[in-house]
């Protein structure tokens, strides 16, 4: 992937500031012993509001997560906390990292995903919009609960990720504690099934205070 390629892709991902010095950056890769990818993250994490940026974060994690190796594997993460503590953030600098190393990454705030697939069923494509989100290497759904969201939200939720399991990589976010997503979506069994297979091979990054937790103790935070 060229320059020009992955500017492209860098402002599809909504990543138009990192776009803008991506070549001093890659430049800077190159006359420092540092990654370019440990650059691009240490970028985010130090423009990031130093005082809304939870100290507590499990970095160690995010680096490994920005490696690609999750992709390759077809794991999952899942990233939780409150409104400014750098979610979605870290998310797209993984999902930088990803393009770099030659991955194809899609990009949806979750409400946005699902009236495109509302718009995909109205104009009668919606199987190849599905088939499209099915089968690029990573897609990040971000900010879900942020929005209000549709009536069909929990069963196409399910529908992708269901889909994607052990075939693709998936990276959601989240301001609301998994507890709160049943009653967020009306139906705690498409939840339950949801959460089994994002968990089930996942990463779970807290990014909030230590009392959000989830239900599932094996997974490290």
């Amino acid at each position: 992937m060229n320059l020009i390629e992955l500017e492209r892709s860098l402002r599809q991902l909504r990543l138009g500031g990192m776009a803008a010095v991506l070549e001093t950056r890659l430049h800077q890769a190159q006359a420092e012993p540092m990654a370019p990818l440990d650059l691009i993250l240490n970028n985010m994490v130090r423009s990031h509001q130093p005082e809304r940026f939870n100290p507590k974060i499990n970095r160690s994690l995010v680096f490994e997560l920005a490696t690609g190796a999750f992709i390759g594997r077809r794991e999952d993460a899942l990233f939780l906390g409150p409104g400014g503590t750098g979610k979605s953030h870290l998310a797209q600098a993984i999902g930088q990292a990803a393009i770099q190393q030659g991955y194809r990454v899609f990009y949806r705030e979750t409400h946005i995903l699902l009236e495109e697939l509302a718009e995909a069923v109205l104009d009668g494509t919606r199987k190849q919009y599905l088939e499209a989100i099915t089968t690029v290497p990573l897609l990040i759904i971000d900010d879900f609960g942020m929005r209000k969201l549709p009536q069909t939200a929990a069963e196409d939720l399910l529908e992708i990720i269901m889909r994607r399991y052990e075939r693709a990589s998936t990276l959601l976010t989240s301001n609301r504690p998994v507890e709160d997503w049943g009653k967020l979506l009306g139906d705690a069994a498409a939840v339950g099934a949801m959460l089994d297979r994002l968990l089930h091979h996942g990463h779970l990054l807290k990014c909030g205070p230590r009392s959000w937790r989830t239900k599932t103790a094996t997974i490290a935070g």
